[in-house]
């Protein structure tokens, strides 16, 4: 599990702490090597596997075509990527849940943790339109901490998603792409019948656009870091949620 919320809702990631700006704090600049990487709509070639054998390689799913348009998760690289997704960790609607505002050091060694371990955790950013604009954590539920406190079952994968710019939250963009990646992870992990998410209760946005892209509530459980809802979409029900 990562340090603290790791869901987002229909455009937002997280309902802010009482008092908080919910301004854009991001004036988000793209580097060159970014933009040369992601200027255009095409699906973006990845170098290397990233999740190994126990996520099925999400560096090699592809990109899918949505309502918002063609959205692909890309591995991380900590040199390409970090200074984007520190930025993202840092606005406060974001660090309410994450708990990872600070210096570039933070986020790096949260990074580091999935990116030098056995491959059960693959950070990726979300790739709209040719536009980094999320943060995803595709993970192998079954094989983390979750799993000893809800009855997990092998193969359970588990979803984590930040929106970062606060002009694609609150439109109904993460419901979207929460069902898109849901539908991908099912798609390209034939053994997986769930996927899963623990949002934290108070995070009421977040459950919705669960719900909205298709899980149901399973159960509340109380977690080292929070109180969560146990989220879930059945392959079984794929069809009808």
């Amino acid at each position: 599990m990562p340090p603290a919320d790791a869901s987002t809702d229909a455009g937002t990631n997280s309902a802010p702490r009482a008092g908080s700006s919910t301004e854009d704090t991001l004036d988000l600049r793209l580097t060159d090597e970014l933009i040369a990487l992601f200027g255009d709509d095409a699906p973006v070639t990845v170098p290397g596997p990233v999740g190994g054998g126990l996520l099925d390689t999400p560096a090699d799913w592809g990109a899918v075509t949505t309502s918002a348009g063609v959205f692909q998760l890309v591995p991380v690289r900590i040199e390409r990527d970090l200074p984007l997704i520190s930025r993202w960790m840092n606005d406060p609607a974001v660090a309410a849940f994450w708990e990872l505002a600070g210096p570039q050091d933070v986020t790096a060694a949260h990074l580091r943790t999935q990116l030098d371990g056995d491959g059960r955790s693959a950070p990726c950013l979300g790739v709209l339109g040719g536009v980094p604009m999320s943060y995803w954590e595709i993970y192998r539920a079954d094989l983390d901490p979750l799993a000893r406190h809800y009855p997990a079952r092998p193969h359970d994968t588990g979803i984590h998603l930040l929106v970062g710019g606060v002009a694609d939250r609150g439109r109904g963009l993460g419901t979207t792409l929460l069902r898109a990646v849901a539908d991908l992870v099912l798609e390209k992990r034939p053994a997986c019948a769930r996927v899963v998410a623990e949002p934290d209760l108070r995070n009421t946005p977040s459950v919705s656009a669960f719900l909205a892209a298709g899980f149901r509530f399973s159960a509340e459980l109380d977690l080292p870091d929070k109180r969560a809802a146990i989220m879930v979409r059945d392959r079984a029900l794929r069809n009808l949620l």
